[in-house]
């Protein structure tokens, strides 16, 4: 951290908009990527958003539809890749609607249900047809799902840097945020962005937020994953996203906190790979080795081997149940992995991440038609508040079911002879981990979910700084 620099280098050819402006209608925004010479040059903007993630370029949409002059930095080029299960539920796919993403062309494919697979039971569920989400699920790799966010953004009117690493936060003398320190290009030329707002979606490294004294608290759950592709022409097309709950740890025989999962990509392959809860003071378990037996378990026709690889084992750590707090303060504020967005029920992320910019964006944008000082500090206090409304009670009774059941036993006991055989209790847990219903109520399962929800004590309100 350091104290604001007195020299300001502007671009004079860019100017903030006052939020809430509106453009002419019939003026379609166009993408404007970085020049070389922009990557040296100290830029000033409304908003700053680090990271180009689903989080980043979420809020970065919201905002420049809002009016508000937004930059949004990111240290890779794209395409690139990403550690993810590339499964996007139909509460994902709302937001993709909501941004206005065509999803009816090719790389899309859609998926009816999941079909949950524990020791000898196999089950099939259908996405719920709701009111208020598409009865559809999506897969997209990552490779360029990334990449269609960000120019959609990118055509709503923010500008992007791509091959700016963001090293530090900039700070004023009082210690709020007022831009951000970056190595910008190949050779790492030196750069300051000033913005009297920042919203870190920099993953779950987090490190703007760490250095800031936002730390994980260490009391939620939180996972690990792997993955890797597989060439599976014979499983690429199924229409339903596959779950493993019985899988086993190679040595001991014992069940695993977690899941395996094979989702189909539509393109010949399939997303394969585990997701295990992680306990404080437990030796995680061998993911890769375990995924490997798991797979071994797999009929050879389906092609989930070395010979059937396409691309290494990747690893990712999975930061859940809003663990890292305050998620607001002294100008800056967390979405997507940077704040643990990722639901502690499913370990969910990508809707998450989109959700939370959205709600970010919203909040930024109020906040700024506001002058400096508290009543604009008012507004953006309001931004936890705004992810406990949406989340809080869900997650909290979701960090408690992660931390004392399913790392314990994992998915397998909920899954039990009992549950898969009776049509609406497996479809009413279905809807739980994907949180998944209508509101207000309109059928029964909407009824009970929504009704244990309500029930479960609200969060702690958020601790200031």
């Amino acid at each position: 951290m350091g104290d604001v620099d007195d020299a300001r280098d502007k671009n004079d050819s860019q100017h903030p908009k006052t939020p809430g402006h509106s453009r002419e209608p019939d003026a379609t925004p166009q993408p404007r990527a970085a020049r070389p010479g922009d990557l040296t040059t100290a830029q000033d903007a409304q908003v700053i958003v680090v990271g180009a993630g689903p989080a980043g370029s979420s809020t970065a949409f919201h905002l420049a539809r809002a009016g508000v002059d937004v930059l949004l930095l990111e240290k890779d080029e794209f395409p690139r890749e990403k550690v993810c299960g590339d499964g996007l539920t139909p509460r994902a796919v709302h937001q993709l609607v909501r941004m206005g993403v065509d999803i009816t062309g090719e790389g899309w494919h859609r998926s009816r249900g999941m079909r949950w697979v524990c020791g000898d039971r196999d089950v099939l569920i259908d996405w719920p047809v709701l009111a208020r989400f598409p009865d559809f699920g999506l897969t997209r790799t990552r490779h360029d799902f990334d990449e269609i966010l960000v120019r959609h953004a990118q055509a709503a009117g923010a500008r992007l840097h791509t091959g700016v690493k963001v090293t530090a936060p900039l700070t004023d003398r009082a210690g709020r945020v007022v831009g951000v320190r970056a190595a910008a290009g190949p050779d790492g030329e030196p750069v300051v962005h000033r913005a009297p707002l920042v919203v870190a979606a920099d993953g779950a490294s987090a490190r703007l937020a760490v250095s800031l004294g936002a730390h994980r608290d260490q009391n939620r759950p939180m996972a690990t994953a792997v993955r890797r592709y597989y060439r599976s022409p014979l499983r690429s097309s199924e229409e339903y996203l596959e779950l493993w709950a019985d899988v086993r740890h190679p040595a001991t025989g014992h069940r695993l906190p977690g899941y395996g999962w094979i989702f189909p990509m539509g393109d010949g392959r399939v997303n394969v790979g585990l997701g295990l809860l992680t306990r404080r003071h437990q030796r995680s378990a061998d993911l890769r080795g375990s995924m490997n037996a798991w797979l071994a378990q797999t009929p050879p026709e389906w092609g989930l081997d070395d010979a059937g690889a396409d691309g290494p084992v990747r690893s990712a750590a999975l930061p859940m149940g809003l663990n890292r707090r305050p998620q607001y303060g002294r100008g800056l504020l967390l979405v997507g992995d940077s704040a643990g967005s990722i639901s502690p029920w499913s370990g969910e992320g990508i809707c998450q991440a989109m959700e939370s910019g959205e709600a970010a964006a919203e909040v930024a944008a109020l906040a700024l038609t506001r002058p400096e000082g508290p009543g604009r500090e008012r507004v953006l206090r309001g931004y936890p508040d705004e992810l406990n409304r949406r989340w809080g009670r869900y997650y909290r009774l979701g960090n408690f079911a992660a931390t004392y059941v399913l790392s314990r036993a994992g998915f397998a006991p909920l899954l039990n002879h009992y549950i898969t055989g009776r049509p609406a209790l497996i479809g009413g847990l279905a809807r739980l981990l994907t949180n998944l219903t209508d509101e207000p109520s309109r059928d029964g399962i909407d009824h009970v979910l929504n009704t244990l929800v309500r029930l479960t004590p609200a969060p702690i309100g958020r601790r200031r700084r």
